[in-house]
């Protein structure tokens, strides 16, 4: 049997992973400034995470949510406490699209509704609703109808509210930072204003923060920057360092009913241990923190590197814009500088999107590097 070919994948396979640094079978190391989409959140390896789990296994590692897990009762706690959310509640799953199916699921039962506004450059997963509600029809299969679905122009109030005063939508969903869109952002002040248009007219405010959460930004979540309280949060990637686990953390005003919402493998024993243990560790040294300090520090360095042009984003969550395709570059630093680099749906956007335990000293080696391909890019050029 072959595997299905639906990735383009690179030639690599790393084998061994420590902090910001993957290796593969020759012993080549490589800098990880990709984290493999945005997952690893507290670095490669961690001693502290590896324990918990292996700790977990030799007692139990999976039961499904017919008895009491108290993990999840520890892993929600946690998780309040250190997002900032203590007074909301948590349902776990095991990605970030069925994190968003659950919420636009939720918001449906909530109002009644059956419209979701989204956004144009949006992405939210590959299931069956978040793929809907993702601006790529070219990933919607026939059976994915999005006729229920109106996409809209990113920081754009009034055609929200043109929208909302049909009185018929049951959500907007919005990501905190677009980051297949290539780290596209909605201002602080749109994310207040539509906090209010949603109030005003009966809709849940759904922030997908499956990448742009767990830190990343230097922030928990990316939409704390805009003093808002949506009414559904979404969470995966970061939460549990490569083991899969995702969060739907809903607001009090949410009502539970046994059978709304359900799942075999969310929130077993050996995911809660994993993302027990990325909270720990992000508590314990000050990750937010850091993110928001490297990542100040990496837009300083890229600020004065000629050749590039706009850099966006916030924290450990960057997109460095190119005038050119930015395909031969990441080839380029992957292959000769040994650096992992993500792309965009944007072609001229490099997306950056490491752990969140990057010391400048990696930042300094990077820039070095990037700028050992842009002299040679330029020298090709010519």
């Amino acid at each position: 049997m072959n595997l299905f070919d639906v990735y383009p994948i690179i030639n690599i396979e790393p084998v061994k992973g420590e902090g910001c640094f993957v290796f593969d079978a020759e012993g080549t190391k490589y800098l990880d400034l990709y984290g493999g989409h945005a997952v690893i959140s507290i670095g490669h390896s961690h001693p502290y995470y590896v324990k918990k789990i292996s700790d977990q296994l030799s007692k139990l590692g999976f039961y499904s949510n017919s008895v009491i897990i108290s993990l999840q009762n520890e892993l929600a706690e946690k998780l309040g406490r250190i997002s900032g959310y203590p007074d909301y509640s948590l349902f776990l799953s095991n990605s970030g699209a069925e994190a968003n199916e659950n919420a636009i699921k939720l918001a449906s039962f909530h109002n009644g509704k059956s419209r979701i506004i989204s956004f144009k450059g949006a992405f939210h997963g590959r299931t069956a609703g978040a793929v809907a509600v993702t601006d790529n029809p070219n990933i919607c299969a026939p059976i994915n109808p999005r006729d229920h679905v109106t996409f809209l122009p990113l920081n754009d109030l009034e055609a929200v509210e043109t929208e909302l005063k049909k009185k018929d939508a049951c959500a907007v969903i919005i990501e905190g930072i677009q980051g297949v869109a290539g780290i596209v952002s909605p201002s602080d002040e749109f994310l207040k204003g539509l906090s209010e248009l949603c109030a005003k007219y009966d809709t849940v405010l759904i922030l997908d923060e499956v990448q742009s959460g767990y830190g990343r930004t230097g922030k928990f979540f990316a939409h704390q920057y805009a003093g808002i309280k949506p009414d559904i949060i979404t969470t995966a990637k970061g939460m549990g360092n490569g083991f899969p686990i995702a969060g739907t953390l809903i607001s009090p005003k949410f009502t539970a009913k046994h059978g709304m919402l359900g799942t075999t493998f969310g929130g077993n024993h050996l995911a809660c241990a994993a993302a027990i243990a990325v909270l720990d560790i992000i508590d314990k040294d000050h990750l937010v923190q850091n993110a928001e300090e490297v990542g100040n520090y990496l837009i300083e360095r890229l600020s004065k590197v000629a050749g590039i042009g706009q850099i966006k984003g916030r924290g450990l969550m960057i997109g460095i814009e190119f005038p050119f395709p930015v395909g031969e570059l990441r080839s380029m630093l992957i292959k000769e500088e040994k650096v992992f680099t993500g792309a965009a749906s944007a072609k001229n956007v490099l997306r950056l999107l490491p752990p969140l335990s990057l010391s400048k000293s990696e930042v300094d080696m990077f820039v070095g590097k990037l700028q050992t391909c842009l002299s040679k890019l330029q020298v090709n050029s010519l």
